[in-house]
């Protein structure tokens, strides 16, 4: 057998068991996902969901739990120039703040409009950038948020990210993608670079 025959023979039998997978994912619902680990491209993996999302015209929302409202972020500007509602928790890095009860009542408070968003039937897509510190930290009950996750509408894509998510958040996602980090410029002393990280 010639290689372009075996190769064909090769790819048929791929396309064969491919298709034979579409053909038996018949459920439809919205989708938890969990994008965690120590590498970089959480929250960008997570941003280029909501770009999808918007691109399909479906109703975005993006909770970020770390980042400030005083960080030019290239992603929030072009996503909110295109309807993405945002909202921040808007007290920066916890080693910067160092202060647990102003941190833990900052994440309650934009936790509380992210339970109104997880009740809302015209919102498509929540994206919970850096929860799992939240979770970690203590800053956030688990069970409470577990329980939001669980009642949120059955359409409701929910995406997560953040380190070191907790076992329970993991075991009720339904797509985990755990992002390792195998060389990063920032420990070989490059200052983080517009365009790339913010």
């Amino acid at each position: 057998m010639r290689n372009q025959e075996r190769h064909q023979a090769r790819q048929q039998r791929r396309q064969e068991a491919v298709a034979e997978r579409v053909r038996q994912a018949t459920e439809e619902r919205g989708l938890l996902l969990v994008i965690t680990g120590n590498g970089k491209g959480k929250s960008t993996a997570g941003f280029g969901c909501v770009l999808r999302a918007v691109g399909h015209q479906q109703k975005s929302v993006v909770a970020q739990f770390v980042k400030s409202d005083k960080w030019d972020d290239g992603a929030r500007r072009v996503l909110e120039q295109c309807g993405v509602l945002f909202a921040l928790m808007g007290t920066g890095f916890t080693w910067d703040t160092q202060n647990f009860d102003a941190d833990k009542a900052a994440a309650e408070a934009l936790w509380e409009k992210v339970e109104g968003w997880l009740r809302d039937e015209s919102i498509d897509l929540v994206m919970l950038d850096e929860l799992t510190y939240m979770i970690t930290y203590r800053y956030l009950d688990l069970e409470r948020v577990m329980a939001a996750l669980q009642g949120r509408p059955a359409h409701q894509h929910v995406i997560i990210t953040g380190r070191q998510c907790h076992r329970q958040l993991r075991e009720l996602a339904d797509t985990v993608s755990d992002i390792d980090s195998v060389k990063h410029a920032f420990d070989a002393g490059i200052k983080v670079q517009k365009g790339i990280d913010y």
